[in-house]
Formats: structure tokens, C-alpha cells, sequence
């Protein structure tokens, strides 16, 4: 079993169960990017507050926790770390009402060749969860997505959005991780064309 295989098993449970989600981090990258290596799943989910207890119950009766007091874990910072059957780790962050629900609409269904079909983030928000995250793996991640779907993206959304955020973060400017990857992006493929 794959990690592909793998995400499909925790999306078949969250789509059996009606939960709301979307696939993000390697994996959207397989798809709107370049591939890259990549160990676990990451999952957002959203659920009304008065039913997250409930889902983390049952994502634990499901599958197996990957630490002690899971559940108190997932409480305290909105994020599950459960395995696969086949030992996969996957993270399903608990997403928060507003940003997260329109991503989640915005999310595309795909298919990774002979899998079921599984829910992605747009590219777009996958721009935007890694600008926020901002470590120097997603600000590759930005450019390289950024090249492959050849800066025609909805970049006023993106900015628009990374505009919010920059005023809760206090790490570093996600405008500024954007903006530069747009620019670097754009001489890749400037450079690109002439050859």
C-alpha cells in the first residue's frame, strides 16, 4: 500500500462519515506542482464546534493514534495524528470556520492513476497554506507551483487572503513569500520561453 493508497483510505472514511476536506501538503503538490518525496498525509477538515468531539472519536476508533492521549492533543492544538493501516502517518488538522470552509469549497476532486478520486486543495490555497507556514521547503513548494501552472492562477484571491493572515503573523510576511516567489516564477519562465 502506497501513501496514496493511504490518503485515499482516511478521505473513503471522511466522505463515508460526511465530513468536509481536503488534501494538502505533498500531495496537492503532486498534483498542482513537482513531485516531491513525501512520508505522511495532511488533511484539513471542517466541522461545526459542537461535532469536532464526535469526529475525533470516531477517527480514533478507525484508525490507530500515532501518540499517547491523542485526543487531548487534538483538543488543545486542532490537529489528529492518527496511521494507516499500513502505517502512514496523517495529520488531519481541525480547520477553523471562514478561511478554511471557502477553501474546502474551493478544493478540487482528482485522481492519482488507478486510485479512487480524492479531494484537493485549489492551488491557489495550497499557495496560501504554505506562505503561512513559511518554512523554506514551502517557499520552494510556492515557486514550483507557481512555475508548473505558469502563474495563471487567481492571484488577487491569493493576496487578498495572505493580506489577512499577514496581520496574525508575527514569524515572517507571507505577502513577501508570495510576492518573491511570483517574481522568481515569472524569470523561470521568461528564461524558459526564449530556449
Amino acid at each position: 500500500m502506497s501513501i496514496f493508497d493511504a490518503a485515499v483510505e482516511v478521505c473513503t472514511f471522511l466522505e463515508d462519515n460526511h465530513i468536509p476536506y481536503a488534501v494538502l501538503g505533498g500531495l496537492a503538490l503532486q498534483h498542482w506542482g513537482e513531485p516531491r518525496t513525501t512520508h505522511d498525509v495532511d488533511i484539513v477538515v471542517v466541522v461545526p464546534s459542537n461535532q469536532e468531539d464526535d469526529l475525533l472519536q470516531a477517527t480514533l476508533r478507525r484508525f490507530r493514534p500515532r501518540m499517547e492521549d491523542a485526543l487531548s492533543f487534538a483538543k488543545r492544538y486542532r490537529m489528529l495524528l492518527i496511521a494507516t493501516s499500513n502505517d502512514v502517518p496523517v495529520d488531519i488538522a481541525l480547520g477553523i470556520p471562514g478561511y478554511e470552509e471557502q477553501a474546502l469549497r474551493r478544493s478540487s476532486t482528482v485522481s492519482f492513476v488507478g486510485l479512487a478520486p480524492i479531494r484537493i486543495l485549489s492551488a491557489e490555497d495550497l499557495i496560501i497554506h504554505k506562505c503561512v507556514a513559511g518554512r523554506p521547503r514551502d517557499v520552494e513548494d510556492v515557486e514550483r507551483v507557481l512555475i508548473r501552472q505558469r502563474v495563471n492562477l487567481d492571484l488577487r484571491y491569493i493576496r487578498s487572503w495572505l493580506r489577512d493572515f499577514a496581520a496574525i503573523i508575527e514569524a515572517h510576511d507571507p505577502r513577501a513569500i508570495f510576492e518573491d516567489a511570483v517574481k522568481k516564477a515569472r524569470g523561470v519562465l521568461r528564461r524558459t520561453s526564449r530556449v
